[in-house]
C-alpha cells in the first residue's frame, strides 16, 4: 500500500510489515552500507579509526506529548539527541537503527511523520537509518541505537585538569523556556518553541574540539550544571560556572518575567538543546563556535560564580 492508499489508516489496519514497507522509503543508504533495512542485521563498511557505540529511549508522556509535539518533531529530537552523542565524543555518525512500539490505533500518518522527522535530522551529517523493528504497546516509544567513526582519539569526560578553561558551543537554555511555554498552554516566544521540537546540535563543534585540543566533552542532554557534575566527577576537578559569560537570549528574559522565573536557570538546568560542553587547556584557542564560560581547579564538585548553587542542576528521569 502507498501512502496515499493508507491515509486516515492505523497501524493497526496496515498491519507490521506494511508500516515497515513505507517506513523504509524514507530512509536513503550511504555508500558505506552494504546490507540494510530487510535482513536479520545490517552490515556496514568500517574504515580507520574507533567506533563509537550509543543508545537512547524516548517515551510518551515522559519525554513527550502528542498535543506538543507532531510525529515529524519526535523524529527530529529521536535522531538529535543520538547524533549528539557521537558529537560529544570528537566523532560523526554514520549508521543508526530505530524501533518504534506504539498502540494499534496510531495513525500511520504519525509514523510516517516520525520517519520524516527522523530521516531529515540525519541527513545533517550524512547517517543513514539501516536497520530497527516495530512492536505493539499501550504508549509509543522511540529506541534508537547510532554508531560513529572518530578520527582522532575519542574525547572522554575524564581528563579535564586544573587551570583548563571551560567552554560551550551551540545554543543553551532555549528548549527548556520552550518547554516552559508549552507546560502552560501557550505557543510564544514561537522561537523557543520551536527550539524544543527541533533542536540544532552543532554537529560541526564536536570534530572541531577533538582537533583543537580539548581534554574532555560532554553533551548538554539533561542541564547545564548537571553536565558539569559529570565531567568535574569523572575527571577528579572543581568546575565553576562564571554567569556572566551565559548567553541569556532577550525571548528568556521574556518567558522568565511572564513566569517569575531567573532567566539564568533557563541556562543552568535547562536540558534538550545538546550544546556541547568540553574543557580545554589555558591558552589553547578555542575552536570556531565555543565561547568559555567557566573554570577548572582542583578540588571537586560544581560552583556558580564562585558558590554552590541552589536551583536545580538539571532534569534526572528519577
Amino acid at each position: 500500500m502507498t501512502s496515499e492508499q493508507t491515509a486516515g489508516h492505523t497501524l493497526g489496519d496496515v498491519g507490521e510489515f506494511g508500516l515497515i514497507a513505507q517506513l523504509v522509503a524514507h530512509f536513503p543508504q550511504g555508500e558505506h552500507v552494504l546490507v540494510g533495512p530487510g535482513d536479520d542485521a545490517a552490515l556496514l563498511r568500517v574504515k580507520q579509526g574507533h567506533v563509537v557505540v550509543s543508545s537512547d529511549l524516548m517515551v510518551e508522556g515522559r519525554h513527550f506529548r502528542r498535543v506538543w509535539a507532531s510525529g515529524y518533531d519526535v523524529g527530529r529530537r529521536a535522531a538529535a539527541q543520538n547524533l549528539s552523542d557521537i558529537n560529544a565524543m570528537g566523532g560523526r555518525a554514520h549508521s543508526l537503527t530505530i524501533s518504534l512500539a506504539a498502540p494499534a490505533d496510531l495513525p500511520v500518518a504519525w509514523a510516517l511523520e516520525l520517519a520524516k522527522g527522523f530521516s531529515e535530522e540525519c541527513a545533517l551529517v550524512g547517517a543513514s537509518v539501516v536497520g530497527g523493528d516495530i512492536t505493539r504497546a499501550e504508549e509509543i516509544v522511540v529506541a534508537v541505537t547510532v554508531l560513529g567513526a572518530v578520527a582522532q582519539a575519542p574525547v572522554l569526560r575524564n581528563g579535564a585538569a586544573a587551570g583548563d578553561v571551560l567552554a560551550i558551543a551551540g545554543r543553551q537554555g532555549w528548549a527548556a523556556g520552550g518547554l516552559a511555554v508549552l507546560g502552560r498552554g501557550f505557543r510564544s516566544p514561537r522561537v523557543l518553541v520551536e527550539a524544543y521540537r527541533h533542536p540544532e546540535p552543532p554537529y560541526d563543534a564536536g570534530p572541531a574540539a577533538a582537533a583543537g585540543g580539548a581534554t574532555a566533552m560532554i553533551d548538554i542532554s539533561d542541564g547545564l550544571l548537571a553536565e558539569a557534575g559529570h565531567l568535574a566527577s569523572a575527571s577528579g576537578v572543581a568546575i565553576d560556572v562564571r554567569t556572566a559569560e551565559l548567553e541569556v537570549p532577550e525571548p528568556l528574559h521574556a518567558v522568565a518575567a511572564a513566569t517569575g522565573a531567573d532567566p539564568v536557570s533557563f541556562v543552568l538546568g535547562g536540558g534538550d538543546d545538546h550544546a556541547l560542553l568540553a574543557t580545554f587547556p589555558a591558552g589553547t584557542p578555542l575552536p570556531t563556535g565555543f565561547r568559555a564560560i567557566g573554570t577548572v581547579a582542583e578540588g571537586q564538585g560544581v560552583t556558580v560564580d564562585g558558590a554552590p548553587y541552589a536551583g536545580a542542576a538539571g532534569w534526572t528521569h528519577f
